[in-house]
């Protein structure tokens, strides 16, 4: 049952989550809804202004002209070094696209087309009456404006580079140069300047630095030349010095052989001694059980004789179980084993003491191999040092003529790369004439401004939603001041002749009538436990409508039930205005002074079983009469007469009067003026008639505009105009 129940309140909870999405939704759509034409209007204005706009604007036109960068431009020079070496293709490509866009290409192309004196990068010095005055006179010096020659020059070159776009090709050896501008023809122009510029530039930079190479390589072959000839000469002169022939016969072929065969013997005898020192190491580190080590297992006559105590041990084992301890046959086999273990260890002792000798042997192998050696060393080191000497002078003698050779070879290839040049890139297609501008995009600019105007207009209208303080619906009253929400009534347009406060008795079946009828209902509703009920019906501030709604409020309960309306306004008093009654009549002020009975003060309403009872003569002191206990005694004496009191009391934010009678009211009916008060100002003032003890039935949000299906909580079909139709209120009040 409890997981019954958790699973209810958590379908309750997703459905009440729901059900909040979709009410915010709806606001949201309400909220579009009214401020539609503002909304609209905003967004037609902008997007006029931007079409104005961008039919003003100059076109801009673009043209494109690709190059394949050749990428093995450099296999006719065995020099790789003098054209930048030899990096990967991708980083060779990316060096050619940035110099597409470098500063050097750019004031290149500004000097080819000659763009300093073009209209459209470089406007003619404006004319002015004292540059011809000082002309006429010889006075002005155009000096001055060479000087300015390269500063125009970079600015020009800084424009020409905003206007080129370089786009390399991800997956091809293509590179395309787009150059936007206003003029079709120059867009063109500079497209294919751009790219016969650069051919031209990397030729004239190649043989440059050919040349350059050359020269460098010409200085520097005389030096080698130098070099290698004093090596060959101090070559020559130590060969006659050491009466060498044959560089060869200088290699002691027997001591050598004699070396190598020592190193060679010397290396197996240490390798020897190594061994047989690790076998007695091991054989010493195991006294008393050098039977167990692998290296005296593998002899094999300790392996026979370890087979035979085994033997002798088990045939002790059996005979032990069969005979017993002392029977002959066990003791000859013991005797017997015992004569096998000694056997054994005779044997491992020998085996011990041939390692030692072993060791012995090896190490006196390795002394006698390593003097060898020794003096087989002494032997050829007086002829390695000659050798040393010469092999240095023929290495010399061979590093400056391959130095030598190797130049000769270079500045010949350098010479023939000079004569024989090749291209960077080509042109594969050259730029063309556009016709048509890429840019303004009339139709996407236009679009996109009416989008984001209507959005602007959107968000202008829920900031002026967020700012609007005051209270338009139902559900804004109830979210803005936290109290249930007894009736929206309408605005009223009254027959001529017609009284506003009587509409509730003359249109009985109007949209008003009927609002009035609701908040009757849920007055009754909310104070179901007390019959006899003491209502104060009051608002924020004037002028809300509160005595209209206090009297057709009173009206609809004197259908039913016994009903005095009490004008509790002794400040301004307005019942007996609305109703047209005699304002001097004795009233509220003077049945509470005892001055005159209460048949004298009540009036009763024509076509209805309403009393009224005004609020007679101002006193100078109103808030001191409805504190005192006669006023107190006089609604305990109304009470027991009538069914309903309806007191119709002054404004809570101007005098305290109302949250007095609020005290002593069953409840009360608070009035809010719709789309005008400010839902702050109505808050403090519920607030305070809280502060003062008043139980508050409910809002009535008062002269709201039916027409606004917000009234009706979004759902406009099923309003009371389209059930009964436009004109029911007029019919109702004809009658």
């Amino acid at each position: 049952m409890q997981r019954l129940n958790d699973t209810v309140d958590a379908t309750e909870v997703t459905e009440a989550g729901d059900e909040a999405e979709a009410l915010d939704l709806k606001n949201y759509l309400r909220i579009i809804q009214r401020r539609k034409w503002g909304i609209f209007g905003l967004a037609v204005f902008i997007t006029l202004l931007v079409t104005v706009v961008v039919f003003m604007m100059t076109p801009v036109y673009s043209s494109s002209v690709s190059v394949l960068v050749e990428q093995n431009k450099s296999k006719l020079s065995s020099m790789d070094a003098v054209y930048g070496g030899a990096g990967s293709d991708q980083a060779y490509y990316q060096t050619q696209v940035e110099m597409l866009k470098s500063r050097v290409l750019m004031e290149a192309v500004v000097d080819r087309l000659k763009l300093t004196t073009h209209p459209l990068f470089n406007a003619p010095v404006r004319h002015s009456f004292m540059n011809d005055l000082l002309s006429g006179l010889g006075m002005n010096d155009a000096k001055p404006a060479l000087r300015d020659e390269p500063k125009i020059r970079k600015g020009i070159a800084g424009t020409l580079a905003g206007m080129v776009t370089i786009d390399p090709s991800r997956t091809s050896q293509l590179i395309k140069i787009s150059v936007a501008s206003t003029d079709r023809e120059m867009a063109a122009t500079i497209a294919n300047s751009v790219a016969d510029t650069y051919i031209e530039l990397d030729l004239e930079a190649r043989y440059k630095m050919t040349q350059k190479a050359t020269s460098w390589m010409n200085v520097r072959l005389v030096s080698l030349k130098d070099n290698l000839d004093k090596s060959e000469r101090a070559l020559q002169l130590y060969r006659e010095q050491h009466n060498i022939i044959d560089t060869k016969g200088l290699e002691l072929g027997g001591a050598t052989s004699q070396l190598g065969a020592s190193l060679g013997n010397l290396t197996a005898a240490r390798l020897a001694r190594a061994q047989a020192q690790t076998n007695l190491e091991q054989v010493r580190h195991a006294k008393g059980t050098e039977f167990t080590l692998p290296i005296v297992q593998r002899n094999p006559l300790v392996a026979g004789l370890m087979g035979a105590v085994s033997e002798h041990e088990r045939k002790v084992s059996e005979l032990s179980n069969r005979y017993g301890n002392q029977h002959p046959k066990l003791l000859q086999a013991q005797a017997e084993l015992k004569q096998a273990k000694e056997n054994l260890r005779l044997q491992v002792a020998d085996v011990v003491s041939g390692f030692e000798r072993e060791y012995e042997m090896a190490r006196a192998n390795e002394n006698v191999l390593a003097g060898a050696v020794a003096e087989a060393k002494q032997a050829i080191q007086g002829s390695n040092r000659k050798e040393y000497e010469l092999t240095a002078l023929e290495r010399e003698v061979k590093t400056n003529r391959e130095l030598y050779d190797m130049f000769m070879g270079q500045l010949k290839g350098t010479t023939a790369v000079s004569d024989m040049q090749t291209v960077v890139a080509r042109v594969v297609d050259p730029a063309i004439v556009s016709d048509a501008p890429i840019k303004p995009n009339k139709r996407l600019i236009i679009g996109s401004a009416l989008l984001l105007s209507l959005l602007l207009g959107i968000g202008v209208a829920f900031m002026l939603e967020h700012l609007d303080t005051s209270v338009r619906s139902a559900e804004d009253a109830e979210r803005k001041l936290g109290l249930p929400m007894l009736a929206a009534v309408p605005m009223i347009e009254p027959a001529v002749g017609q009284n506003v406060g009587l509409h509730y008795r003359d249109a009985p079946k109007s949209l008003f009538s009927e609002a009035i009828k609701t908040v009757r209902t849920g007055i009754l509703l909310s104070g179901i436990d007390h019959p006899k009920k003491t209502l104060v019906v009051t608002s924020s501030v004037p002028g809300e409508g509160k005595s209209t709604v206090a009297i057709n409020l009173a009206l609809a309960h004197a259908q039913t039930r016994r009903v005095l309306l009490i004008d509790g306004d002794m400040r301004k008093p307005s019942i007996a205005k609305v109703l047209g009654l005699d304002n001097t009549h004795p009233g509220l002020s003077m049945l509470v002074l005892g001055m005159q009975k209460v048949e004298n003060c009540v009036y009763k309403i024509e076509g209805s079983t309403l009393e009224v009872l005004t609020a007679g003569s101002i006193p100078p002191n109103p808030l001191e009469l409805l504190l005192s206990e006669k006023f107190r005694e006089l609604l305990v004496e109304l009470g027991d007469t009538y069914d309903t009191i309806i007191i119709d009391s002054p404004p809570v934010q101007l005098v305290s009067d109302a949250v007095v009678l609020a005290s002593m009211a069953t409840g009360v009916v608070f009035v809010l003026k719709a789309d005008e008060t400010p839902f702050q100002l109505a808050r403090r003032a519920i607030r305070a008639l809280q502060r003062g003890g008043a139980s508050i039935f409910g809002i009535v949000l008062n002269q709201a505009n039916f027409k606004n299906e917000e009234y009706y909580g979004g759902y406009g079909k099923y309003n009371y105009h389209a059930y009964y139709g436009e004109n029911a209120d007029k019919a109702a009040s004809k009658g």
